[in-house]
């Protein structure tokens, strides 16, 4: 296969940039290929091209939003969770991000493309807690029995709960009370024996 055209790479990379700092100033009601063009000078021929649908360009965007607030893990898994959902909770309280993901969530249930906007994005939004757990698993640091998935239901459910569902406002002491709960829960314990009661 051929490497991607470098003017492809540039203008895909400039129109994503003016779409999130759109989102970030207007919400998804200020995600439109026309506001995208206007923003980048990126032509809308080239947009719809990059992006045929409206939620292809949301698709992109918040998961190019999500991907930049991602750190590297560093192998202190308290740390990098705390890392981690520090960026989601900042997201969460983040007026335009706050209302794209009520927006997506609601359309989710009667339109099939927000469906597969609202999967993809809990796939990437996930992603990094997903890789910590289970390093975390093969280091003997947390249970090889561990469910990784309702682990992530566990860090990430009382976060977006407090605030889209219960439309509350947490701190970081909240974030760490989440993760030290799991943490204490999850402590890997040693292996016992055969036979022993």
């Amino acid at each position: 296969m051929r490497p991607p055209d470098p003017r492809t790479v540039r203008s895909r990379e400039a129109a994503l940039e003016s779409a999130r700092e759109l989102l970030v100033e207007q919400g998804l009601a200020g995600l439109t290929h026309g506001a995208v063009a206007a923003r980048s000078g990126i032509s809308r021929a080239t947009l719809y091209r990059l992006w045929p649908e409206p939620t292809d360009l949301v698709r992109a965007t918040l998961t190019r939003h999500i991907a930049l607030a991602q750190s590297q893990p560093t192998g202190d898994l308290r740390a990098d969770l705390l890392t981690e959902l520090t960026a989601t909770r900042a997201m969460l309280h983040e007026p335009a991000t706050e209302q794209g993901m009520r927006v997506i969530i609601e359309r989710a249930a009667v339109d099939p493309r927000f469906a597969e906007v609202k999967e993809a994005l809990y796939q990437s939004g996930t992603r990094a807690v997903r890789a910590m757990l289970t390093e975390a698993v093969a280091r003997a640091e947390l249970p090889v029995e561990l469910d990784v998935e309702l682990s992530i239901d566990q860090l990430h459910g009382p976060l977006f709960f407090r605030r889209l569902v219960a439309n509350r406002t947490f701190d970081l002491d909240y974030v760490r009370d989440v993760i030290d709960d799991f943490l204490r829960s999850n402590a890997s314990k040693p292996a016992h024996r055969q036979g022993s009661s």
